[in-house]
């Protein structure tokens, strides 16, 4: 009987240690795990600003008292730590997110739709910074909300101290700038963009 037991025992504990191999799998594949690809994402990177800082956006994109003025470079890294530089090399679109903000929320799948069109003009080169982040705030972490809304741009993560943000006068978002190959302000523009706002902008701003 006691023989009997054991293997009754054994047979259990063999099927509860597959139960929960299957659930560890599982985990895993949602990104819930501790598993090597993820131990190297971080929400915060520390970040470079090289030059002056751009005087704060005004809210209004017509009249924004920072057109023609020259951006700082930013040197930063991915949320995995690849390196990231933000600097003149041709027209740069540069947006700037928060994860909590629910403006943010509905202008990224916009963002992407736009992308995955091939709508983004030859030339243009678009670069997503996540910043004011804060892990008691909604939607956090923001690698996860991007990588779940497919997010197709090099993106830079901001500091704890929201040094990309502030170098190029965020005061609101969804913050956009748009800026020259010599690495001068186009336009800005803070909030969600209207249907086609976003095209007319570039559009204008390339002569296309």
């Amino acid at each position: 009987m006691s023989e009997t037991l054991s293997t009754s025992r054994s047979g259990r504990q063999g099927r509860a240690l597959a139960a929960l191999a299957v659930l560890a799998s599982l985990v895993v594949a949602c990104g819930g795990g501790d598993d090597a690809s993820s131990a190297d994402v971080q929400e915060f990177r520390p970040v470079e600003v090289v030059g002056n800082p751009l005087p704060a956006f005004e809210g209004e994109t017509t009249t924004d008292s920072g057109i023609g003025s020259i951006a700082p470079v930013l040197n930063g890294q991915s949320f995995d730590g690849t390196a990231v530089t933000i600097a003149p090399d041709g027209y740069s679109l540069v947006v700037f997110l928060a994860h909590w903000c629910p403006h943010c929320q509905a202008e990224v799948p916009d963002l992407v739709e736009w992308a995955e069109s091939l709508s983004v003009p030859a030339g243009l080169t678009v670069y997503g910074v996540t910043t004011s982040t804060g892990e008691d705030r909604p939607n956090y972490p923001p690698s996860r909300w991007l990588s779940l809304e497919r997010w197709p741009f090099v993106t830079m993560a901001d500091d704890e101290s929201f040094t990309a943000g502030q170098a190029f006068g965020t005061t609101g978002y969804p913050y956009v700038v748009m800026l020259d190959p010599s690495g001068a302000v186009m336009w800005r523009h803070s909030g969600e963009l209207a249907d086609g706002q976003l095209e007319q902008y570039i559009a204008t701003a390339m002569g296309l």
